[in-house]
């Protein structure tokens, strides 16, 4: 590519986000290497989140209803060679940007590339949740690719936007499955994932919402062997305890996030029982 030529589409999704997204997008802005554009679709919010993503970008638009809907309509929109994909609660480490472009350019094979995501909040489930994460770095079956060559992903179709839950695995597996001509790598920079005050019953309510549409995501063949992994309470437990000293460096934090997940999968287990019955019912 040429050296002054637009790399990097970068997608921000947001709804009512108004507590984070300043932070996102400035993370964004403030990156090593400026060889991007700043795209971001916002799903009608209700607070000043619109307001503010304009002050960053003259690219905003309005887009729904879910998530994949408006990722779909910024590749649209965008000008890049490759698209990044980027929640507006997470803040990106000052050299994502250039690592993933410096990766892409020491092999021309890769089209795919896996950040590493770290979470930060305040209060003990957050605490909790932070201690979850951290076992899931280079756990392929729990890290979704993020940025995407942007042929591949007009090729594969995008983001299936009949998914409410998976959609981000879904498509991995999806261009994994169909595509053989290509690489995927990883960067070591981060992305810290901010879950502010995170509540117990927050998550519980998430979990119970995913586990309803999850069985759209676990039908699709490229996606059964990794849902296995995904949704067994065994793996994430063998996961866990793998690593015990960690877990149990703070016993406390530990036995609450053992606690937090027995109840997700209980929660999710209620979601997906539901979802099958009313599938059954239409």
């Amino acid at each position: 590519m040429k050296k002054n030529e637009l790399r990097i589409s970068v997608i921000v999704t947001t709804k009512n986000n108004e507590n984070t997204i300043e932070d996102c997008l400035k993370s964004i802005k403030d990156q090593s290497l400026k060889a991007f554009e700043l795209i971001v679709v916002d799903n009608f919010s209700s607070d000043s989140t619109l307001k503010i993503s304009k002050e960053f970008s003259k690219k905003v638009f309005s887009m729904g209803p879910e998530r994949s809907a408006q990722r779909n309509f910024g590749v649209k929109k965008s000008g890049g060679n490759y698209v990044f994909f980027v929640d507006s609660d997470m803040v990106l480490n000052k050299h994502v940007i250039r690592d993933c472009v410096n990766l892409i350019d020491n092999n021309n094979l890769i089209k795919i590339i896996t950040i590493p995501e770290r979470s930060i909040g305040v209060g003990f489930w957050s605490k909790c949740k932070a201690l979850e994460r951290s076992y899931y770095k280079n756990i392929n079956w729990m890290e979704a690719a993020r940025f995407f060559n942007k042929k591949l992903f007009e090729k594969s179709g995008g983001f299936d936007e009949k998914l409410s839950a998976g959609e981000d695995f879904d498509l991995s597996q999806k261009i994994s499955h169909n595509s053989h001509n290509y690489s995927s790598g990883r960067i070591n920079s981060e992305i810290i994932h901010n879950e502010q005050q995170l509540s117990l019953t927050k998550t519980l309510k998430k979990k119970f919402y995913y586990g309803k549409f999850i069985s759209n995501y676990q039908n699709k063949a490229h996606n059964n062997k990794l849902f296995k992994l995904q949704a067994s309470p065994v793996q994430r437990y063998l996961l866990y305890f793998s690593d015990y000293r960690k877990l149990f460096s703070n016993p406390i934090v530990g036995i609450g996030m053992i606690f937090m997940k027995n109840l997700e999968f209980i929660f999710g287990g209620f979601g997906y029982m539901i979802g099958l019955l009313q599938n059954k019912l239409k």
